[in-house]
């Protein structure tokens, strides 16, 4: 799943488990790698690292040479690390994590060496299509290690224990022990305020444990990103989007302007129903909102807050949880489901190694990572998703959105290995978010779940549901890697990493810790990200993404209607267009893969505003006497 420690966007690397060091899916060749058993223990496989440069200055014809052993290196070792990284997500335990030690050990040491040796070719002047492969290798490792001996090793070792004590997790409530995915259930449940804030505060507790090796994991990648040439990880990670760092960071700050208005109106409404309901002792009107209180672990997504929040007299909302249940749907039927949405746009079925391979339920008798995740494990067609799936309209809709990953992996897969990845890493996550899209009443109708749709005076309640969720994540999608590019670059010091996380929430989310934070706390730990070392700005930037994509797709099949109540279930005009940006890869620069499929080579949230639009307008008029802000 993780390809040798490249941050590519593939097969939703984002949702990877331990040592997530890459974003790419497995490889294409069957034979193991060369050089010995994965679990011997043996040396890192410098075999595969720089060769002795010939005498002379390097040629264009030497830089073409070096990038054809290096996709030649990865699709030979691809495969290997790949399943080493499902056995270890799929059963943890000290024999598990030890291999996977060992392999981020060696395919780290592979990436820095190779990134490295690009050095050789600085100041060619290098045809297009190699310049691009020549930065995804220099650019392209998430967490580089150093080149000082035992770095490599010290670092694989750090990115295996942080991802295990996070998916290993549990806490003790009311008599019980949860593990972590059952934490996530008690937040979207619980309606008292003093048991939210105890398991909130219990699961940090998690965390704390986690801070000494992720400062010391600060430490070493910032000196591999040093090495070669950036001045920390964090600028490394910006200098991946075909722009140069600091103006990726001002598109994502121009991006956050467009749609913010709509997430302050947002706020002040939760905030003054939620002081409706808890008082002002809980839910000032002054002040920002709990984090507890928002109906998710991290308050990034508050959709179980729905029944407090909805719009009165906006007719009842389609109960989708209930729905699934009674249409006696299972986690298979489920998958199956969203299979039958990119079948109905004309794409191929998954194989019947899918059905045989994945890990749709949570096993019982043994500790797995149950965070959604997609995978193709030898770049070709092994493709497979890891849930613990549950029935439940979450689910169903993160279904849809891990199909997307496979579909856009199983597109891409006659791409040269370095372009078997998305366009950039937030295409890989809007693509199956754009799907999500379309789960609308009428594609509800379609497939069966409901017999009529609702009239339109139930769109405020649909429209507050889906903000709920996805303009509540839009600040939270900027701040993990705003927090780490502050940790990369020194501007946070270890013992400011808590408050200045808080910091950062307060600003863009509006929300504070329902108590006191102590200096040794490490509230960024708590998000799987973190831990777990997965760029998380490709998810703000999907949120943008996704509905550009669906506004093009609506457009594709004339829709004529509120944006908001288009699903283009069935179109095969749609799945044409959406097949050739997808098989696109990562081949040409991202605007022109945008540029395929909506006309436009620019990122852009308009289509967010236009979907909101009937909300927004709702929103002011709520607020107009209302005191809004933090």
């Amino acid at each position: 799943m993780r390809l040798f420690a490249l941050r590519r966007a593939v097969g939703a690397l984002a949702t990877v488990s331990a040592l997530a060091l890459a974003a790419a899916c497995g490889g294409q060749n069957e034979t193991p790698a060369p050089g010995g058993s994965l679990a011997d223990g043996a040396e890192a496989p410098r075999a595969y690292g720089p060769k002795e440069a010939p005498a002379g200055p390097a040629t264009v014809e030497d830089a073409r040479a070096f990038i054809d052993r290096v996709e030649k290196t990865y699709a030979e070792l691809n495969e290997a690390a790949a399943r080493t990284y499902w056995v270890q997500a799929t059963y943890i335990n000290y024999d598990t994590n030890w291999l996977a030690t060992q392999m981020s050990e060696k395919l780290t040491q592979v990436a820095v060496d190779f990134a490295n040796e690009t050095k050789r070719f600085d100041g060619l002047d290098l045809p297009a299509d190699l310049k691009r492969k020549m930065d995804m290798v220099r650019a392209g490792i998430t967490l580089p290690a150093p080149t000082a001996e035992g770095a490599a090793g010290e670092l694989a070792e750090i990115t295996t224990r942080l991802s295990a004590v996070y998916s290993t997790g549990k806490i003790e409530f009311e008599g019980e022990t949860v593990p972590q995915d059952e934490t996530e259930v008690l937040m979207r449940t619980l309606r008292d305020p003093a048991k939210l804030a105890e398991v909130w505060t219990k699961w940090r507790e998690v965390a704390k444990a986690m801070k000494a090796d992720y400062v010391r994991l600060v430490e070493i990648a910032n000196e591999g990103a040093r090495e070669l040439g950036f001045s920390d990880v964090g600028e490394m990670w910006r200098s991946g989007y075909d722009m140069e760092p600091d103006a990726f960071a001002e598109e994502v700050d121009r991006l956050w302007g467009q749609v913010k208005p709509l997430y302050d109106e947002l706020h002040c409404h939760v905030r003054a129903k939620l002081n409706e309901r808890y008082g002002d002792a809980v839910v000032p009107l002054d002040q920002p909102i709990r984090a507890d209180l928002l109906g998710n672990m991290w308050a990034q997504s508050w959709a179980p807050l729905a029944d407090i929040v909805a719009p009165e007299g906006a007719g009842e909302p389609i109960d989708l949880d209930a729905l699934l249940v009674e249409k006696g749907y299972t986690p298979e039927k489920m998958t199956r489901t969203a299979e039958a949405f990119f079948a109905s746009l004309g794409f191929e079925p998954l194989p019947e190694t899918f059905w045989e391979r994945s890990q749709i339920v949570k096993p019982e008798g043994r500790e797995v990572v149950c965070h959604a995740s997609a995978w193709n494990l030898d770049d070709k067609d092994d493709l497979r998703i890891k849930m613990c799936t549950k029935v439940n309209a979450e689910d169903f809709r993160t279904l849809h959105h891990e199909l997307g990953h496979n579909f856009y992996q199983r597109a891409y897969k006659e791409q040269s290995t370095l372009h078997r990845a998305g366009a950039h890493d937030g295409f890989h996550e809007a693509i199956g978010d754009m799907i999500a899209l379309s789960i609308t009443p009428e594609y509800l109708k379609q497939i069966g779940l409901i017999e009529e749709v609702p009239d339109a005076d139930a769109d405020l309640g649909l429209l507050m549901s889906r903000a709920l969720d996805k303009i509540a994540f839009l600040p939270f999608g900027l701040v993990v890697d705003k927090w780490r590019w502050q940790a990369f670059s020194g501007a946070l010091s270890p013992d400011q990493y808590n408050d200045g996380w808080w910091a950062l929430r307060t600003q863009y989310q509006g929300i504070r810790p329902p108590a006191e934070r102590g200096a040794d706390a490490f509230d960024p730990g708590s998000k799987y990200h973190v831990p777990n070392n997965v760029p998380y700005m490709r998810y703000f930037l999907a949120h943008i993404l996704q509905f550009q994509f669906y506004k093009a797709a609506c457009d594709q099949i004339g829709w004529e209607g509120p944006l908001h109540r288009c699903s283009f279930y069935g179109s095969k005009e749609v799945g044409e267009k959406f097949k050739a940006m997808l098989e696109m890869g990562a081949s040409r620069p991202w605007p022109e893969a945008l540029e395929a499929f909506t006309g436009s080579r620019q990122m852009d949230g308009s289509a967010v505003v236009e979907y909101f639009a009937p909300l927004m307008d709702w929103l002011k008029e709520q607020n107009a006497d209302r005191q809004c802000g933090w």
